[in-house]
């Protein structure tokens, strides 16, 4: 919504102070085709031919993700709380044996079941089931589980931000390929000096508008759009970080109530259920 909201008044008032101040919109809109098509054109040949296919497609839904905003709501961090401490608790009190179906076919599990939001999320359920395998494998050590957590981690993030990166390369372009189209515009205009100095003006003014466009696409649209993409996806890791501390706090022998009281400590600010929020969410939990 915000968002939406920036990009009405960046157009508004960067465009209404040239209306305001005297300027003729006549010159941008006769040039703006032209400009924009050597532009963007560049744009997205440089777009291409820096990033790989998989780059490519998530940069699309990037763009939505940016207008969207964070993928998890506050609920969903209480149905993340919730689900861990169902998973430490069975496996404190029923056993290892009694976990193995849930982590193994979490797809038919009970426990899973309850929260599909989570379940469509493929790298959440996985980094759950398979740091929980490796509990079931006799490894226990609290700092080998954490350190092979943090490695995942990191990898599945520094992947998530690839698109944000060629946004941000891109905008980085923008300003030259708009000095690239201004050029252009100048030697057109150099092809034409016996002309008289009104038709001059005009040319020389349609070169500038291919600077003035590269700037305006570059720090007032693209790299806004990348900044947002990157904060967005820097929030919804958090969601992933507090698996890590749950199953963490879990191997350093904690209660399961104990060990989502800790992970709740990692949820964002703005999403973090009270302490009586999450009791009243974990009591209404069925018992299995």
């Amino acid at each position: 919504m915000f968002q939406i909201i920036g990009i009405v008044l960046l157009f508004g008032l960067v465009f209404g102070s040239y209306i305001i101040s005297g300027g003729q919109m006549g010159v941008i809109t006769h040039a703006a085709p032209h400009e924009l098509m050597a532009i963007g054109g560049a744009g997205v040949a440089a777009f291409l031919i820096s990033n790989s296919l998989s780059t490519i497609k998530a940069s699309g839904g990037g763009l939505a993700k940016a207008f969207a905003g964070p993928k998890w709501k506050p609920a969903d961090y209480r149905d993340l709380l919730s689900l861990l401490f169902s998973l430490t608790k069975t496996m404190k009190s029923k056993g290892v044996i009694a976990l193995e179906s849930h982590i193994e076919k979490p797809h038919d599990s009970a426990i899973f079941g309850r929260y599909p939001k989570i379940m469509k999320d493929h790298f959440a359920v996985d980094f759950i089931c398979d740091t929980l395998r490796m509990m079931t494998m006799s490894l226990e050590d609290p700092h080998q589980v954490e350190d092979a957590m943090e490695k995942q981690l990191e990898k599945h993030h520094h992947e998530a931000l690839e698109p944000a990166h060629a946004l941000q390369n891109l905008s980085d372009a923008l300003p030259a390929l708009g000095i690239v189209a201004a050029v252009l515009g100048v030697i057109k205009t150099m092809g034409s000096i016996t002309e008289p100095p009104a038709v001059l003006g005009g040319m020389i003014g349609g070169a500038l508008v291919g600077t003035f466009m590269g700037v305006f696409m570059a720090y007032g649209l693209v790299g806004p759009i990348a900044t947002r993409l990157t904060g967005v996806i820097n929030e919804d890791a958090a969601f992933y970080k507090i698996i890590q501390s749950v199953l963490v706090a879990h191997l350093h022998g904690n209660a399961a109530q104990i060990s989502v009281e800790i992970g709740r400590g990692d949820v964002p600010s703005t999403a973090q259920p009270t302490f009586a929020e999450l009791e009243e969410a974990l009591n209404a939990i069925p018992n299995e």
